[in-house]
Formats: C-alpha cells, sequence, structure tokens
C-alpha cells in the first residue's frame, strides 16, 4: 500500500520527494510508538482504528479528484485531465461511500472494544426504518453524481455537493450497521470493516489508475473476508446473523459472582494440589484464552511446559479458532513466548483427545469450553464449536474471579464434578505453579 501511494505521488508530481520523505519520518514515528505502546490485548481496537483511517483516506483521495474536475474548466490544458467518464464517476462514489462507511462504523467499533461506548447491543424505535432511507439515500445521491459527471472535463458544483451529501449518509449509515450488534462479536465486525477498507482502497485505484492500488486493495478486501469466515465458522453462525443478532455485552468488571448452581458448588484448589497433578500427569493439554492475554502470562506458561516436558509429562496446546479476540491472537502470544509450534494443535485435530487426558489447564478461556454450547438451545452460544475440556479427568480453571465472557452467560463447566478453580491473576498463579513444579 505504501508503494502505490508513493507511486502515485511520485508520478503525478503530486508531491515533493522532500515532502514524501517527511510524510514517511512523521507516520513511521507514529507507527514505532504505538508499536510500543499498544498490548496484544488492545490489538483489535487498534486494528479497527487503522481500517477506519484508512476507510477515511479512501474517500478523502476519490473526493479530491472530483475536486479536481470542479476547478477544470478554465485551467483544462494545464491539468491536462481526461474526460471524467460515468465508469471513473462509479468508481468515486464507491470508494466514497465504503470509504466513509468503514470509518464511522470501525471508530464505532473501536469504541464498543474499548469501553468508551455500551458494547451491549443499541438499538431505537424506527432504527431499522431510517437504516433503509439511508441507504436509498446513499444511492439516490450516488445516481446524482454519476449522472450529473457527463462525460465531460469539468465538474458542477451541485455534483460536488451531492459528494458532500453521499459521505455524510454513509457517515451515519456506519454508525446505523455497527452499533446494534453486540461487544461478542466486535472482532468479526473488525474483520468486516478490514474488508472494507480494502474495497475501498481498490475502488480509489480505479479512480487514480493505479494497478498497484488496485492490487493491494484487493487483497486487504480478500483476506479480511476470509478472515470474517473464518470466525463465523468458529462460531458455528452466519454473517448475516452475526450483523443481526446482537450477541454479547459489556465486559462484566465485578470482582465476584455465584459460586453455587442448585445442588452443584464451586471446587477450589491451591497452586501446590495443581502442581501435583500436572507433575504426576501422563498427559496435559493446557488451553490458552483472554485471561492469559490479559494477565501476559504466555512466557510463565512456556516456562511450566518446559518443566512438565523435563519430566516426561506429555504437553500439549488446544487453540479454538476464536480464543482471544482475533484469529490467532493465543499463536502469535505463544510463539513470542517461544512455545514450541508443533506442541499447538487446532480444535479440530485435538478434541478427540480430551477422553484420554489426565489434565486440562484452562487459563482465561470461557465461552469457549462451556459445555452449554453442546445442549441448551436457549443458550446465545448454542451450536458453537468448543473444546470437549469437561471429557478430561480434571480440568483446572485459571481465573481471576467467576465472572463470564463476553457472551455474558454462566459457564456451567465450572460446576463440574471433575472442576477445580485456580482463582487469582493468571501470570501470578502459573509463576506459582512453575516454583511448586520445580520443588516436586
Amino acid at each position: 500500500m505504501l508503494v502505490a501511494v508513493v507511486a502515485t505521488l511520485f508520478l503525478h508530481e503530486i508531491l515533493t520527494p522532500l515532502e514524501m520523505i517527511g510524510g514517511m519520518v512523521v507516520g513511521g514515528a507514529i507507527g514505532a510508538m504505538l508499536a510500543r505502546r499498544v498490548e496484544m490485548t488492545s490489538m483489535p481496537e487498534l486494528v479497527a482504528a487503522f481500517n477506519g483511517f484508512g476507510g477515511l483516506a479512501s474517500a478523502l483521495v476519490a473526493g479530491g479528484e472530483v475536486a479536481r474536475y470542479l476547478f477544470s474548466s478554465s485551467a483544462a490544458q494545464t491539468l491536462s485531465l481526461d474526460p471524467l467518464s460515468p465508469v471513473t464517476a462509479v468508481t468515486i462514489v464507491l470508494s466514497v461511500l465504503v470509504g466513509m462507511v468503514t470509518f464511522s462504523g470501525s471508530f464505532v467499533a473501536f469504541g464498543k472494544l474499548n469501553g468508551l461506548v455500551s458494547g451491549n447491543p443499541i438499538s431505537f424505535l424506527g432504527m431499522r426504518l431510517l437504516t433503509v432511507l439511508l441507504v436509498a439515500g446513499a444511492f439516490a445521491a450516488m445516481g446524482f453524481v454519476v449522472w450529473g459527471t457527463g462525460d465531460f472535463p469539468s465538474v458542477s458544483e451541485p455534483v460536488v455537493w451531492g459528494l458532500v451529501a453521499l459521505g455524510i449518509v454513509a457517515l451515519f449509515l456506519g454508525i446505523l450497521l455497527v452499533i446494534p450488534i453486540g461487544g461478542a462479536d466486535m472482532p468479526v465486525v473488525v474483520a468486516l470493516l478490514n474488508s472494507y477498507s480494502g474495497l475501498a482502497a481498490s475502488a480509489t485505484g480505479f479512480v487514480l489508475n493505479n494497478t498497484a492500488l488496485i492490487v493491494s486493495g484487493a487483497l486487504v478486501g480478500a483476506s479480511g473476508l476470509i478472515l470474517t469466515k473464518i470466525m463465523c465458522d468458529g462460531m458455528n453462525r452466519s454473517l448475516l446473523n452475526v450483523l443481526l443478532g446482537g450477541f454479547g455485552g459489556e465486559a462484566d468488571t465485578s470482582s465476584g459472582g455465584p459460586v453455587t448452581k442448585g445442588d452443584q458448588q464451586v471446587q477450589p484448589t491451591t497452586a501446590d494440589d495443581v502442581a501435583i497433578l500436572l507433575t504426576y500427569a501422563q498427559k496435559v493439554i493446557i488451553v490458552p484464552g483472554y485471561g492469559m492475554a490479559v494477565a501476559q502470562a504466555q512466557h510463565q506458561v512456556r516456562e511450566l511446559t518446559d518443566l512438565l516436558l523435563e519430566k516426561g509429562v506429555m504437553v500439549k496446546f488446544a487453540v479454538h479458532p476464536v480464543a482471544g479476540r482475533m484469529p490467532g491472537h493465543m499463536n502469535v502470544l505463544l510463539a513470542e513466548a517461544n512455545v514450541s509450534y508443533d506442541l499447538l494443535f487446532e480444535m479440530d485435530e485435538i478434541n478427540g483427545e480430551f477422553d484420554s487426558t489426565d489434565v486440562s489447564l484452562v487459563i482465561g478461556a470461557n465461552d469457549v469450553v462451556n459445555p452449554a454450547a453442546r445442549h441448551d438451545t436457549s443458550s446465545p452460544i448454542y451450536g458453537m464449536p468448543i473444546l470437549n475440556v469437561d471429557r478430561s479427568q480434571t480440568v483446572i480453571i485459571l481465573k481471576r474471579s467467576m465472572r463470564p465472557g463476553y457472551s455474558g452467560i454462566e459457564n456451567e463447566l465450572f460446576f463440574a464434578a471433575n472442576t477445580r478453580m485456580l482463582f487469582g491473576d493468571a501470570k501470578d498463579s502459573i509463576t506459582q505453579l512453575v516454583s511448586e513444579v520445580k520443588g516436586l
């Protein structure tokens, strides 16, 4: 994308080399600062912000192209503009529409993920009707702009105002498309908006007749759609269900939760008891989740893994496709801690092994190990493929508290007869386990 932008600026002599270098230095400095300061747990929010700025950039470039034609009637020979054909006009309005929807929708997603906007689905009376009217208004504005361009090198002022109206309508449309979606589905929405930002960039490539921008934008658009499909498949839900389902809400920040469920009761445990179970087990499966990412406990997990392997224990990692906040989140964290990739297994590969597992160590995972997904038809996660950790001989769950995950529902695994809860910060708990295992 950088190559495409630099090539465009250079070939059309829009900026001097010094100005381009200055821009890259400023942008690179901002990127370096973000890379150092943003935690892995905040990566989805950062991706959402990048998507938004990408969409806005595409819309501004397309609008700038129209502005050039607006003032070209008295200087057509100076600017050497080709006639603005209807085909080019179509790509311009598509770039503005998709770009502005991406911009506003991405920052709503950013707010929901960051807690600045309520993670609960937001709706109001007449919202669907208003959305339909905005869509109709967007198509009307697009038609007006395309029809008004004709086949001439200049553009009338009403056409420019039509493009401005399209941008404003698209801005509100992006907000209305994202606010009714629950916080649990925000990572899916971010992946979809990532695709939108690529499509907007690709449309801008057609506007500028820049092949590199067309190709790079199409690559971003395609990869975003693939990522969206992976996440939807991981939850066994359709994209339409994600966009209209409104499932999930704000993260529960309370420190407590119910410790009984009917005649079932949570069974707490201690680090020394867990260390004994792990040390004398033949097979251990570790299930990383968002709690591990929040606690930044991946390095301690790797140290514990190395100790158990030295003691002859078979250790494997079970990674759910939507563990964490985005696909690959857990893989990246574990790779950062130098956990051998050979120990990582996807859900379909390892689910059949839990029946023969002595201990499953669940570190901060919640919805992806909830047995309710298999049998509770009233549960919002019913039908979602889960890791079958409840079929292990013993399940150890590391959590700060009993609060639910993003789905907002109670995890019945916490109350199972073969489950033990080790409460506390995951990093501190695993550090204690490492110390205890070393002493055995």
